[in-house]
């Protein structure tokens, strides 16, 4: 009864969307959802953000929504607040919180179980409870204990599911609208009231599957796929480094194959959120019950020796060529065009070439100074062993080591070489093609060094 009266009320929009953790997932779904005409609050801890978006400061990865999200405080419809609040309404809660990789003092799912018991605080039968932040498995199975130790009846008088985030921010094909989401309810009626829910997110295109731990295990599986190939298209680079051919051209190639391949391009590593660490979640649980998950445990030892092997090649081609032992690293961030460093490949090669007595500086035009402490916490770094520098200038380095190419650098990076600012330049990305003219030294992970004087 409790849970069919929310579908009604659900359906005749008397209802709120409390929305935990308003950052890359949280945040443009709480926008999409309060566009569409349901009552969001937005739900954050940190006061600093809930009182930059009162004042219509986003994030540079969320600018694009400045307009829907105007419009939507405009019609009170989206509510920013740090707590959650008690309603006679039904309210359903969705937790978009980070999930940070275990440190020894904190697990995964501290900011979860937080917003959980936040929400728990403040809830009544009938409310329905949304699980969408990457866990390990067996997570949703302790949320619902928690919920049944409130005195709810899961699946009778409380909803659970969990609908895992898939967003991939900025990109221009898939959007929140039209990526399809897998979800685990714990009833019928919840499935109906997620659906009404995310019919304004992404047109309910939902995949319903039989168990919180097979929705787990999907997330996790997601990001392992995509660790385990980037792992591998490294790996084969350095193989093609020592062969003296082209790991860009091997892929191309390959690409040729209609059917049963997938081309990855190679990197200085897998960074960010989600590939480094949902990965464990999967090897965690295989270790739990006895097996070895090879694959992952591979491919995150590949991962992790990248960045070292990236400034030890820096450093064996400044020594060969005499040149001055200083390195510029450009781009922090672990993908383009975002202030996201969490886990970056940048921050890993920094500081390997500084273990090297390398004289080593950072730029990237996201970094924000005031952030510093949050980006050792999230690196895993006690401090900084390089230094940042405010704006992209080559002048004075031996070496130019680019690790990420945001739009707003990628002029200025075609310059330096075209214009031979730099006496070497190491792309971990292999795009800057090849320009004779140029006396630069150009190198990449996986590709031949070529410079004017026919350096190999």
């Amino acid at each position: 009864m409790y849970l069919q009266d929310s579908l009604d009320k659900v359906n005749s929009n008397q209802h709120i969307v409390e929305v935990f953790g308003l950052g890359y997932v949280g945040f443009p779904l709480a926008v999409r959802l309060a566009i569409s005409g349901h009552k969001v609050c937005g739900i954050d801890t940190d006061s600093k953000k809930i009182e930059s978006l009162k004042n219509n400061s986003l994030m540079t990865s969320h600018h694009e929504l400045a307009e829907a999200f105007s419009s939507s405080i405009k019609s009170g419809n989206f509510i920013p607040v740090t707590a959650p609040q008690k309603s006679d309404i039904p309210k359903i809660g969705i937790v978009c919180v980070p999930t940070p990789i275990p440190d020894g003092k904190n697990n995964s799912e501290t900011f979860v179980y937080s917003a959980v018991n936040n929400f728990l605080k403040t809830s009544k039968k009938g409310d329905v409870l949304i699980l969408e932040s990457s866990v390990r498995i067996g997570t949703t199975d302790e949320v619902i204990k928690l919920v049944k130790d409130r005195g709810y009846q899961v699946g009778v008088d409380f909803g659970v599911g969990f609908c895992p985030e898939r967003i991939d921010p900025l990109n221009q094909k898939w959007k929140l609208e039209n990526i399809p989401r897998v979800i685990y309810t714990s009833d019928d009626l919840t499935f109906e009231i997620s659906k009404k829910i995310y019919s304004a997110v992404n047109n309910s295109n939902l995949y319903r599957v039989s168990s919180p731990k097979v929705a787990e295990a999907v997330k996790s599986f997601e990001n392992t796929f995509r660790l385990v190939n980037i792992s591998l298209v490294n790996e084969l680079a350095v193989l093609c480094d020592k062969l003296g051919i082209s790991v860009n051209e091997v892929i191309k190639a390959a690409s040729t194959k209609p059917f049963g391949f997938m081309p990855f391009t190679s990197s200085a590593g897998a960074g960010g959120h989600c590939v480094p660490k949902d990965p464990t979640f999967l090897s965690d649980t295989a270790k739990q019950i006895g097996m070895n998950f090879s694959s992952i445990e591979n491919a995150l030892e590949i991962n992790s020796r990248i960045p070292q092997y990236v400034a030890e090649s820096i450093k064996t081609i400044l020594d060969k060529n005499n040149l001055p032992q200083s390195v510029l690293v450009c781009g922090l961030a672990y993908k383009p065009d975002i202030e996201d460093m969490r886990d970056s490949p940048g921050f890993k090669i920094a500081n390997n070439l500084a273990s090297q007595n390398i004289q080593t500086s950072a730029y990237d035009p996201y970094y924000d100074g005031n952030l510093e402490r949050k980006y050792l916490i999230e690196n895993g770094l006690d401090k900084l062993n390089f230094k940042i520098i405010a704006s992209l200038d080559s002048k004075n380095f031996g070496c130019l080591c680019i690790v990420q190419h945001h739009t707003k650098t990628k002029n200025q990076l075609g310059e330096i070489y075209t214009k031979s600012l730099v006496p070497f330049i190491y792309d971990c990305q292999n795009q800057l093609s090849f320009n004779p003219k140029s006396k630069t030294i150009l190198k990449g992970l996986g590709s031949n060094s070529l410079s004017s004087d026919g350096f190999k």
